[in-house]
């Protein structure tokens, strides 16, 4: 039988671990991504009340305290349970009162809106959508400017190694791919964009030098964090040097300490009342007799 091999290339990019927007009241953030979204507080790592990591299946959000950051997009979730998702949303809804905290359903998807104005789309497994993720982010959303996705392509594929294409081949939409059925997607638009507030993403790569030196030589690297990381926050078109966008990356070696650190993620259907031995946890993977017909 042959097989296509290039279908499991990645390319430079190989995970993408987590998305960062600063919060100014720690309760709140726990009622809507934890009560109401129905996501995992992690038990080992950030548990004052300066910062919070949240688990989604192996990424996270890191919500640090400070004035709030909103993301220009949105960003994706892989989760079951659409009908769970929606009672949690609501039995929030009242302590969230004079937020931004909404919530809508549309044909294949919720949207939810945390209380300082981020997005999320929230889909149900889809084996031929999403791949196997049963809990996680198959894709984080920017708004971006007319006529930047072809500079944008270009960037991610000759700077930082990673594959990255125009959507179905219309233009309007750059996907680049950090991970194993995962996305920074940037969708242009003519809506006046607001200014960039600080908000990163952060990625796992494997050619940990190469987009160094070449971001290095362009003036582009923004912070020198240790060994194991740097960031970057201008995307810039490789062939004039125009900018494009603007998004921090938090860029990691795959010998980083915390590469694909075992993350906790409950079963937030669990309650005192239904308890059931042995459903605490919830797979972020389909489960075996899901997988891809050989």
């Amino acid at each position: 039988m042959p097989f296509d091999r290039t279908k499991e290339d990645l390319g430079n990019s190989i995970h993408l671990e987590h998305v960062n927007v600063t919060v100014p009241d720690q309760r709140l953030a726990t009622l809507f991504y934890v009560a109401g979204i129905g996501l995992t507080r992690d038990p080992y790592l950030m548990v004052s009340d300066g910062n919070m990591w949240v688990n989604v299946g192996r990424s996270q959000f890191h919500l640090p305290s400070g004035p709030a950051q909103v993301l220009r997009g949105h960003t994706a979730i892989v989760m079951p349970g659409r009908e769970a998702l929606l009672d949690r949303l609501a039995s929030v809804r009242k302590k969230l009162d004079g937020t931004a905290f909404a919530f809508s359903e549309h044909n294949d998807h919720v949207d939810a809106v945390c209380p300082w104005g981020n997005r999320l789309r929230c889909y149900e497994p889809d084996a031929g959508r999403f791949g196997r993720i049963a809990l996680g982010f198959p894709y984080v959303e920017f708004d971006v400017p007319i006529g930047t996705v072809k500079g944008i392509c270009d960037f991610y594929r000759q700077i930082m190694g990673i594959k990255a294409e125009p959507e179905n081949g219309t233009g309007a939409v750059a996907r680049v791919q950090v991970g194993k059925d995962q996305y920074l997607q940037f969708r242009e638009t003519d809506a006046p964009q607001p200014d960039y507030d600080g908000h990163h993403v952060q990625i796992y790569i494997t050619d940990f030098s190469g987009p160094y030196r070449r971001l290095l030589e362009r003036g582009l690297v923004s912070q020198e964090d240790n060994q194991y990381q740097y960031r970057f926050r201008d995307v810039v078109d490789p062939a004039d040097g125009r900018h494009l966008f603007t998004v921090e990356h938090e860029v990691r070696s795959v010998t980083h300490p915390m590469y694909l650190r075992p993350l906790v993620n409950r079963d937030p259907t669990q309650t005192n009342r239904n308890y059931a031995n042995g459903h605490d946890e919830l797979a972020w993977a389909m489960e075996p007799d899901e997988y891809d017909v050989r």
